[in-house]
């Protein structure tokens, strides 16, 4: 078992954080409002950053937590709330919530640590000038589609036929749908998109996938799949269906692989955008940042339940093996 140093950034060397910084104007109580679908725990190292950086709730940080809990409809709500209480700086997690925060305000800054398709779902400009109110980290789900098919390919025998879950609803999927597919045709692959809207899809979805009887499930992540990653995996198990996902926190709960960035170290480096902007930075000028090395993580106990040998000469690839 071994781990790669996986976590660089395109914008440049990351500038280094004082143990213990102090944040800026002393006395001023600083006011967050933090928007997702619901509490991860990757969530808390964007806090400990924060923490190190001299912002420490309970002493000059408040933070407004809102949850949507699967209803997304919730989150132009929630923006509005955040524009009435007069917040200083906005947290998202999920595209639905930065397009609603952008709709509800142009003034107020806003951070988003792990950002799909930022530029195709129109919540930035560009990476290298984002414009606007919105700046942050970028998740590179899309290009990653044909890294996770080759994989998949290498590891499932006689791999020809895979479904697709992701969200619909989230307007930043729609790209890496469209780059799964043209991945899928040159490897000889053929997918089915099998779409959720919302919580109460997914049983309906998991009976599409069992009719069609799939070699392989790939689920694009987003806010929506990562609250219900324990019933798609343990569906997945159940159907002895090998599973790629997106982030190592899938592999943790029984998921088969995941091939992608950390979400830990994407939103502790969220920390540094909210102190950059509140330290007088605009969102307009930091550039987004995508993280250009990544973590393969396989869960040979899965592998065992859904009746996959994994080759030794695909172990000796992977970042982190649990067993």
């Amino acid at each position: 078992m071994r781990r790669r140093d996986f976590v660089t950034f395109i914008s440049g060397a990351m500038a280094a954080w004082p143990l213990r910084a102090r944040a800026q104007e002393p006395g001023k109580i600083w006011r967050m409002g933090f928007i997702a679908q619901g509490y991860e725990q990757f969530y808390d190292a964007m806090f400990d950053g924060l923490r190190e950086l001299g912002y420490a709730e309970g002493r000059n940080l408040v933070v407004k937590r809102r949850y949507a809990e699967g209803h997304a409809d919730r989150f132009p709500e929630f923006a509005a709330e955040m524009v009435r209480l007069k917040v200083d700086i906005i947290v998202v997690t999920t595209t639905p919530a930065a397009l609603a925060v952008k709709n509800a305000t142009t003034t107020i800054p806003v951070v988003f640590p792990n950002a799909i398709s930022p530029v195709e779902s129109g919540v930035v400009a560009s990476l290298a000038h984002p414009g606007g109110n919105v700046t942050g980290g970028a998740a590179q789900t899309a290009i990653l589609s044909t890294k996770r098919l080759a994989i998949l390919k290498e590891v499932v025998p006689g791999l020809s036929r895979g479904a697709v879950l992701w969200n619909a609803a989230n307007p930043a999927l729609a790209y890496p749908w469209r780059q799964s597919q043209a991945a899928a045709e040159a490897l000889g692959v053929t997918l089915q998109s099998i779409e959720v809207r919302d919580p109460g899809d997914i049983e309906a979805a998991f009976a599409r996938i069992a009719q069609a009887r799939p070699d392989a499930l790939i689920v694009l992540q987003d806010a929506l799949t990562l609250q219900h990653r324990k019933e798609i995996i343990d569906f997945a198990i159940q159907q002895k269906l090998p599973g790629m996902f997106v982030a190592k926190e899938w592999v943790v709960a029984g998921g088969l692989m995941s091939c992608g960035e950390s979400l830990p170290e994407m939103y502790r480096r969220g920390a540094y955008f909210v102190d950059k902007i509140l330290k007088g930075a605009k969102p307009a000028d930091l550039p987004v940042e995508q993280v250009t090395k990544f973590e393969l993580v396989l869960n040979l106990k899965t592998a065992k339940a859904v009746g996959l040998t994994i080759p030794a000469t695909f172990l000796a690839t992977a970042e982190e093996v649990i067993e």
